[in-house]
């Protein structure tokens, strides 16, 4: 998730960069990057490994000056953060200069194609291979749009993309498919960025780009095309939001921002790592083939939210690639004599990979012999540093506290890994592999309708529950786990006192808490196996005289009358259920803790990476 600027104008671009890539720092911190057009009509590039900060002492020592330029805040995915890897990349002739956002699935292909045609590429990246595609065409088409759409033609993958070349000094190309991209509006100038506070210091006037668009931006005019060069027209709104606001991007608090924001998050997941033209192997470079077919069972460690998507990737392990599994709190795990050893794959999750348990329990399992597999939200972290193998979720930074896009990204990461082993293992059928793969594919358009849909529904339902001391939640299945998300939640920000249990052992106890003073949260909806078995213990829950709110399918005729209230979901096949269910319940905990005046970004007792023990 990394953050791109550009600008064209009568003031000095760097300095208005530079000011982009400051807001945008959230969405990638491994490098940076500006080039700009200066006075002698030649392309000038300064680079710098880390946070901007870096990038802004290399230019405090050695300045850029020019009119026209584009800057690039990076979260590695090809290739380490280093100089050479840092964007901009350039081509051959260090004309055109490239930022990119996204993954170039086919780049390999084209880099071999290009390479037999004597480019020489420079850095590891798959964003490299964009400006040697444009420089391979301008020798057959000569001006750099015609030659910028026959690339983009020729590329698959997430994008968004801003270009410039100093032999057409007058013009930005850009261009978007499936990764965010906005346009600017000025007077005389001309802006684009990932994200609108990049660039809301100096226009309100915004167009937000659509997939498979492509922009030539100059001092005064945009344009806007589809990829075979057929003219769009733009409509540009006027934002109302201040800088700060828009920072939670018009939201109230950065947690009701960062829900909204998992469309997107699950998009670049899977995005990046899915699609049909080659073998399926996501994660061939993370976790090569023979080491999973080498591994028998498997151990998750983690904590708090991450523990609760661990025990969902038990779910995807057991049923998608038939692998014994075990689930541990990492801190747990290292004062038990674990069996795990070399045939055991240890899968330890943290979103700072930092967490000191989860650090400890990776340690534990090494020295028993286990391979360890980071799942972690930040490149660079310990974890990602100390396991034998490490994948990298695709969340961005996640300022509030209690977690919601990055324990989505984590589901959709299992997913994809359980996909991925049983296609190594060879235990998945094919039908299941591509069923299950276009059921994920579904989950971002289906999210984003959610939202507007459901919002006013979920409120409510919250501004009622929020006047109780305690609420008890219960699912069954694969949703055993959402149901513990959903409690935790809850008490994590609006500090009510909330137990998630497995729906079935309710009478083995804590039914003995349901009166009218403790209301149920009850996960029912639709499944093949267990969806009678929640109506029944409902139907147990209001004998006691609790209030009844469900999560039921859209379409169920059978729960509505069973219940209280209701929260409508999307009526989706049940193995990816768990992915659409949470969202409601951390909109419900949201919504509770607004009620009662709590801070949601910021819950009393908690940080968000726990570093101690």
């Amino acid at each position: 998730m990394c953050g791109i600027v550009g600008y064209i104008g009568s003031k000095n671009s760097a300095d208005v960069v530079l000011h982009g890539l400051k807001k945008l720092e959230y969405r990638g911190y491994d490098s940076a990057g500006i080039a700009v057009v200066n006075e002698s009509g030649d392309l000038d590039i300064r680079h710098a490994v880390g946070k901007i900060l870096f990038l802004e002492d290399n230019l405090r020592d050695a300045p850029l000056n020019g009119f026209l330029g584009i800057g690039h805040t990076r979260w590695a995915t090809h290739g380490e953060p280093c100089l050479k890897n840092a964007h901009p990349q350039v081509d051959c002739t260090s004309s055109i200069a490239v930022v990119h956002n996204g993954i170039i699935e086919n780049y390999l292909e084209l880099k071999e194609n290009l390479l037999s045609k004597g480019h020489i590429f420079k850095s590891d990246t798959d964003t490299e291979v964009i400006a040697h595609l444009v420089e391979d065409y301008q020798k057959t088409y000569k001006d750099t749009f015609t030659s910028f759409l026959k690339a983009l033609n020729d590329l698959r993958g997430v994008f968004a993309i801003a270009l410039i070349n100093s032999k057409e000094p007058d013009k930005i190309f850009a261009a978007r498919q499936f990764a965010p991209l906005i346009l600017g509006r000025g007077d005389g100038e001309n802006f684009l960025a990932s994200d609108i506070p990049a660039i809301l210091k100096y226009t309100k006037s915004v167009y937000i780009m659509k997939d498979g668009e492509v922009a030539v931006i100059s001092r005064n005019e945009i344009n806007i095309f589809d990829m075979v060069g057929n003219m769009i027209k733009p409509n540009f709104f006027e934002v109302k939001w201040n800088e700060e606001d828009a920072e939670k991007g018009g939201f109230d608090h950065f947690m009701l921002k960062e829900i909204s924001e998992q469309p997107l998050v699950v998009q670049e997941t899977i995005g990046q790592r899915v699609f049909f033209e080659n073998e399926f192997e996501p994660y061939k470079e993370e976790l090569p083939k023979d080491i999973v077919r080498g591994i028998s069972r498997i151990c998750f460690v983690a904590c708090g939210t991450s523990y609760h998507a661990a025990l969902i990737g038990k779910f995807l392990m057991e049923y998608l690639a038939d692998m014994p599994c075990e689930v541990d709190y990492s801190s747990e795990f290292r004062y038990r004599n674990a069996a795990v050893n070399n045939s055991v794959l240890t899968i330890a999750i943290s979103q700072s990979g930092e967490t000191a348990d989860t650090l400890a329990a990776m340690r534990e399992a090494k020295k028993r012999g286990s391979y360890v597999l980071a799942i972690t939200n930040r490149l660079g972290s310990t974890a990602n540093r100390e396991a034998d193998f490490s994948i990298l979720t695709r969340a961005g930074l996640e300022i509030g506290v209690a977690a919601t896009k990055t324990f989505t990204s984590q589901l959709v990461t299992l997913y994809i890994l359980a996909l991925y082993m049983g296609s190594c293992k060879r235990s998945i059928s094919k039908k299941i592999l591509d069923e299950t793969l276009s059921y994920l594919l579904e989950v971002p358009k289906r999210l984003e309708e959610y939202f507007p849909k459901f919002l006013n529904d979920i409120e409510k339902s919250a501004k009622i529950y929020s006047g109780y001391k305690n609420m008890i939640f219960m699912g069954r299945g694969i949703n055993y786990p959402v149901a513990l998300e959903g409690a935790l939640k809850l008490k994590e920000i609006s500090y009510i006192h909330a137990e998630g249990y497995p729906a079935g052992e309710m009478k083995h106890g804590p039914i003995a808490l349901l009166d009218p003073t403790t209301p149920v949260l009850a996960i029912a909806t639709r499944s093949a196996v267990t969806y009678e078995k929640v109506l029944s213990n409902i139907e147990e829950a209001k004998s006691r005289r609790s209030r009844v709110v469900a999560l039921i399918s859209e379409g169920d005729k059978d729960a509505v009358n069973l219940v209280n209230d209701i929260l409508y979901v999307p009526d989706v096949p049940e193995i990816v259920s768990p992915i659409y269910n949470v969202v409601p319940l951390q909109l419900f905990a949201y919504y509770a803790a607004v009620w009662l005046s709590r801070d949601p970004d910021k819950p009393r007792n908690l940080a968000k990476s726990v570093t101690v023990e």
